[in-house]
């Protein structure tokens, strides 16, 4: 895949995100929502997509409802809750209920203008409003980059002790991930990602000018996942939206300020990483462990960054074991 990281399309086609020991591995109530469409997944359980009110937002939302304990599934960037397809009916099949919004800024009634709308906290937020709309005063929380990125912001808010276990994919404890992305001398190729995405309309103009060029981010998503991703990244103010959360940030900067939410982590946690990540090296995997101040776990796969396509039954296996391991 080093091939894709080169050339004219660098940029675009690899933009992206945005003290316990530890272990490490080889390898609810109706909502008040419209149900919009569904759709059959490759397994046995049943994905609907909703439009859930939350927050004085509407979030377009994925739900395979296994009729158990509720899981809430946070994609990344440049992705939608569509990333989460193949997982959601195995857990549903395992008896979880699960929940994947489009977040703010990917849904598009929940795209507000002001980049700083689109800062930790107002995410965080937006989580435990979905919550709400469900009915689940407890909950398990998975996120995937970005995604991940605010589910660090999650347990560390003050209603943090709702989540009861947390796992991150690909992205370690977000101080840990901030101080890297500044610190490590081998990670020019996301410093640079970064300076395109916080320059405004920078990203937006690249998009505009060539949307398919975009396809090359997406190496082991299937074309119906591609054609999602590009049908909302492609909506007006989308692609601004989702650089706001980078810009909102400042390049993650705001983690590392001393007001800032982020702490020690108490809640139960599992880290899955792609050792061959070009994005999240492997400094920031090492620099979390001092801020994991509770049941921390890491499992080391052979893979890169985008964990759910590439390793899907390793994910599924690992994701469910911590859920069991973790019962509300």
């Amino acid at each position: 895949r080093r091939e894709l990281f080169g050339g004219r399309w660098s940029l675009v086609g690899i933009a992206l995100a945005g003290n316990a020991p530890i272990a490490h591995n080889a390898r609810c109530r109706n909502p008040d929502s419209t149900q919009r469409s569904g759709r059959t997944a490759g397994m046995g359980a049943s994905i609907e997509i909703r439009d859930i009110a939350a927050n004085g937002m509407t979030f377009r939302t994925r739900v395979a409802d296994g009729g158990g304990e509720p899981v809430l599934l946070l994609h990344g960037f440049p992705e939608t809750s569509h990333m989460w397809t193949d997982l959601m009916p195995r857990l549903a099949d395992a008896g979880y209920r699960c929940i994947a919004p489009d977040q703010r800024g990917y849904s598009p009634g929940a795209r507000p203008e002001p980049v700083e709308a689109y800062a930790y906290g107002p995410l965080a937020s937006d989580v435990f409003a979905i919550a709400d709309a469900f009915g689940a005063e407890r909950f398990h929380l998975v996120g995937h980059d970005w995604g991940a990125l605010v589910g660090w912001a999650v347990v560390c808010e003050t209603q943090r002790e709702r989540v009861v276990s947390y796992t991150a994919m690909s992205i370690p404890h977000i101080i840990a991930f901030a101080q890297a992305t500044y610190d490590d001398a081998g990670g020019d190729l996301y410093r640079g990602i970064l300076q395109m995405l916080l320059t405004e309309g920078t990203f937006e103009g690249l998009i505009a000018s060539n949307p398919d060029a975009f396809k090359a981010t997406w190496t082991h998503s299937p074309p119906e996942q591609v054609d999602e991703y590009l049908s909302v990244l492609s909506q007006p103010g989308a692609m601004r939206a989702a650089a706001n959360w980078y810009r909102a940030c400042d390049g993650h900067r705001t983690a590392l300020a001393p007001d800032a939410i982020f702490g020690p982590v108490t809640t139960p946690t599992l880290l899955i990483w792609g050792k061959d990540d070009p994005y999240v090296r492997r400094m920031s995997v090492e620099l979390a462990a001092p801020y994991m101040a509770g049941e921390y776990r890491v499992v080391e796969l052979d893979a890169g960054h985008w964990l759910a396509q590439e390793a899907p039954d390793a994910v599924a296996a690992e994701v469910l074991s911590h859920l069991r391991g973790h019962a509300i």
